[in-house]
């Protein structure tokens, strides 16, 4: 079964949290939802709190598949802080291990060192990273390499299914798009 940290600052955006979670879990991918420190429950931009299933600190990067940042610009300034975090972008980088970020979230992975050279972020994010390589409003998912970038709060569902696409197959890509009445994405 394929294994999806998403570590969940205080500021996460929700929409992009849940609904990553949600398509994953639908796909049958193991999420753990890691919190940055010893409470257990993490708030969301918009006060909706979440309980995390372990902290940053205790996860086990080998056992991992993948790693994903949900936007909010209070949780990405978090998770860019984090030094739990930026390592484990880091190892997961060096053994090529997937990476995905979505709305402010890219800033992390540009802070950490692996963003690669075409991403997307929400609007104006790419002013603190760089504007070249940036696919702005071209793509709702950007691929390079082992790095997935999203725009935002509207693109979470596609996004989700780029991930199942990526480590389940085009099957389980088609069974949860279909069940999810998501025929906008590609």
């Amino acid at each position: 079964m394929s294994k999806v940290l998403i570590p969940l600052a205080n500021g996460f955006e929700e929409i992009e949290a849940i609904n990553i979670i949600d398509v994953l879990r639908r796909a049958e991918i193991k999420v753990y939802i890691a919190s940055l420190d010893n409470k257990a429950g993490v708030k969301g931009a918009h006060g909706i709190t979440v309980l995390s299933d372990i902290e940053i600190k205790d996860v086990d990067i080998d056992g991992l598949d993948m790693i994903v940042l949900p936007g909010g610009w209070g949780g990405t300034l978090a998770l860019c802080d984090d030094k739990n975090v930026q390592n484990i972008l880091k190892v997961m980088d060096k053994k090529n291990k997937s990476i995905g970020a979505i709305c402010a979230a890219p800033l992390a992975l540009h802070k950490a060192g692996v963003l690669k050279h075409n991403y997307t972020c929400y609007p104006s994010i790419e002013e603190q990273i760089r504007e070249d390589g940036f696919f702005g409003d071209k793509a709702m998912v950007v691929e390079d390499g082992n790095v997935m970038t999203s725009r935002g709060p509207a693109t979470a569902i596609c996004f989700a299914l780029q991930i199942v696409k990526k480590l389940k197959g085009q099957e389980s890509y088609n069974l949860v798009k279909e069940a999810l009445l998501a025929n906008y994405c590609n």
